[in-house]
């Protein structure tokens, strides 16, 4: 952090009350943002341009209007990118989950994820449908992975192969129905609130890029996640809950839009990982390579992956599926 940018937050700490009050870093995300821990009850978020805070902002008071536990905004300078946001502690999901608690836990997510995708989401929203999910996913794949493992471009007949799969294997997810996705609805991103009632038990945070997509999108960012084993008998039964508490999706339809949400999800995750090591310089996502090409494997199994698989396998030997 350079000498104006500390000056820059010294001065808005100063101006909302907490100039004098100690600080401390916080994990930081995928993203260049980082986060402070304000001694006194805040957390400053610290996003320079060219990030963008403000579709925060706009997703915080939605997710707020709708009863939801997320960060109360307590000062904020868009232009600069920064914000002073509730502190809602550090019992991540990540970190107090155990096998006794994890049935309550994981049930306590359903229900906010179900609240949230009842609720009209707020307009405007970017599309996350079929054409942005096959970009990004041959994108992670084509521009990263590929020259990483082959020290050589992709040709460009793979990427249209594996384009034509992706398509294919999306049209589901398209025709399905609507809704607010968060996009990294996972335990990383999840709070336990316990003194809290109801859905406001669960803390959401890392929101700002809130989509307009399938709702089996979500669900699979909670129970296949690439940072952490998840239980297969656990997921079944949040699966179960789910559509138990939405019996007007025809559960068979959305069955197989998970299933192919989960094999763009893991294939665009495995290789980005590839990406945050060799771009951002963050080689310690990679950590979790082993796990997403796993997951994807497993994914690529399912009936309405077979495309995709079959794809893949023209142009991707197994030996070489995982980190560089």
């Amino acid at each position: 952090m350079n000498g104006t940018r500390d000056a820059e937050i010294a001065a808005f700490l100063a101006r909302h009350g907490f100039g004098a009050a100690a600080r401390a870093p916080l994990a930081q995300d995928a993203s260049f943002r980082r986060y402070l821990r304000i001694v006194g009850g805040a957390v400053l978020m610290d996003a320079p341009p060219p990030e963008d805070v403000r579709p925060f902002l706009r997703i915080a008071r939605h997710l707020a209007d709708i009863g939801l536990s997320v960060p109360r905004i307590l000062a904020e300078d868009a232009e600069a990118g920064l914000l002073l946001e509730e502190d809602l502690g550090d019992d991540l999901f990540g970190a107090v989950l155990t096998p006794a608690n994890a049935d309550t836990l994981f049930a306590a997510a359903i229900d906010v994820l179900v609240a949230i995708q009842r609720a009209a989401p707020p307009a405007p929203l970017p599309a996350w449908n079929g054409a942005p999910m096959a970009e990004t996913a041959l994108a992670t794949l084509f521009d990263w992975w590929w020259p990483a493992v082959f020290d050589a471009p992709a040709p460009a007949d793979a990427r249209a192969d594996v384009g034509r799969a992706l398509a294919a294997m999306l049209r589901p997810v398209d025709a399905g129905p609507q809704t607010f996705v968060h996009r990294d609805f996972f335990a990383g991103n999840l709070l336990w609130l316990p003194d809290r009632t109801g859905v406001r038990r669960v803390g959401v945070i890392d929101f700002q890029g809130a989509a307009l997509g399938h709702p089996a999108y979500d669900l699979v960012s909670l129970l296949q996640d690439a940072r952490r084993d998840i239980d297969p008998g656990l997921a079944e039964r949040m699966v179960a809950r789910y559509l138990d508490a939405r019996p007007e999706y025809d559960p068979v339809a959305f069955r197989a839009a998970y299933d192919a949400c989960a094999a763009q999800r893991h294939l665009r995750v495995a290789c980005q990982w590839v990406r945050l090591a060799r771009r951002d310089g963050k080689p310690q996502y990679l950590a979790f390579g082993p796990r997403t090409w796993a997951l994807l494997d497993a994914a690529l199994q399912r009936p309405a992956a077979r495309g995709l698989a079959e794809a893949l396998d023209r142009w991707v030997p197994h030996r070489l599926r995982g980190n560089p």
